[in-house]
């Protein structure tokens, strides 16, 4: 029974030496894989912040550009204004007008000669002198039309240049709202690209977790066996070593038996035969066990 009882310990601590084996390599995996794990944690934490970066650059470079698109529309819708005040007052201008004038004062002129240098009687002098009255009337209201028109073609001229002025600044600012959407485009793709990665790491970030946890669950598992071998391995020790002690006290009993013996004289004559016929079997003596 000791035997088997002794076989039986040795079997299950080889068990337990497996388990304990299997646990541990079972518990690196599992702290490998959490090392994993925050190593990935650290780096959606990088990208986070690049994301954060992006965002921010991308939302100041949108805000900018508004700036100057605003600043566009606002000079072209001033342009617009002026093009169209320059169209109502290039319908106030006469394209004659000067020559008309001319005409006026070379009349007028023609005919202030005539009246001086030509013989004329009294009724032709009249009628010459009345119609250069009127022509001079007319040269006059002709001529103040004529500077308000000419203050009208510098105006338009003015006009004109400013108009100009406003298309230039308005290009420029539309080049910097083209510049500034490319920009802000280019951001936009980053942070889109980071948003993926993102999105990629916390799977992964996630599977890992699965795969720790499974890990970890096993480890504890084979700990628990390992325990209740261990349990088990105490227990049977116990037992051998009670069967242990069990012999020992019946060998004790017998040699106080023994020494008892001693001191009987027929035990003594007895225990004398047997000693002779041990030695002549060519054994040896002994009075104890």
């Amino acid at each position: 029974m000791e035997k088997v009882d002794r076989g039986e310990l040795i079997k299950a601590e080889k068990k337990y030496q497996m388990m304990i084996e299997k646990r541990n390599e079972l518990n690196e995996i599992a702290r490998v894989l959490r090392e994993e794990r925050k190593l990935l944690v650290e780096r959606k934490k990088q990208l986070l912040e690049e994301m954060k970066k992006a965002k921010e650059l991308r939302d100041k470079t949108v805000q900018e550009m508004k700036k100057h698109k605003e600043m566009r529309n606002k000079l072209q819708q001033e342009a617009k204004r002026l093009i169209e005040e320059r169209r109502k007052n290039r319908k106030l201008m006469i394209k004659s007008l000067p020559l008309r004038v001319e005409e006026l004062k070379a009349d007028i002129q023609m005919l202030e000669y005539r009246q001086e240098t030509t013989p004329l009687t009294k009724e032709e002098e009249d009628r010459i002198i009345e119609e250069i009255r009127k022509k001079r009337e007319e040269y006059e209201r002709l001529k103040k039309e004529l500077e308000k028109q000419e203050a009208i073609e510098i105006k338009l001229s003015e006009a004109e240049k400013a108009i100009d002025e406003l298309f230039k600044r308005a290009n420029q600012e539309h080049e910097m709202v083209v510049k500034l959407y490319e920009e802000s485009q280019k951001y936009h793709e980053k942070y889109i690209k980071l948003v993926h990665e993102v999105a990629a790491l916390i799977n992964e970030i996630k599977k890992k977790q699965e795969e720790f946890l499974e890990v970890k669950k096993q480890a504890d598992e084979y700990h628990r066996k390992a325990v209740e071998m261990r349990t088990k391995i105490i227990s049977i020790r116990k037992e051998l070593r009670g069967k242990i002690d069990e012999a020992k006290k019946a060998i004790e009993e017998i040699n106080v038996k023994a020494k008892q013996a001693l001191f009987d004289e027929k035990k003594l004559e007895e225990l004398a035969e047997k000693a002779i016929e041990n030695l002549k079997k060519g054994g040896k003596i002994s009075i104890g066990l």
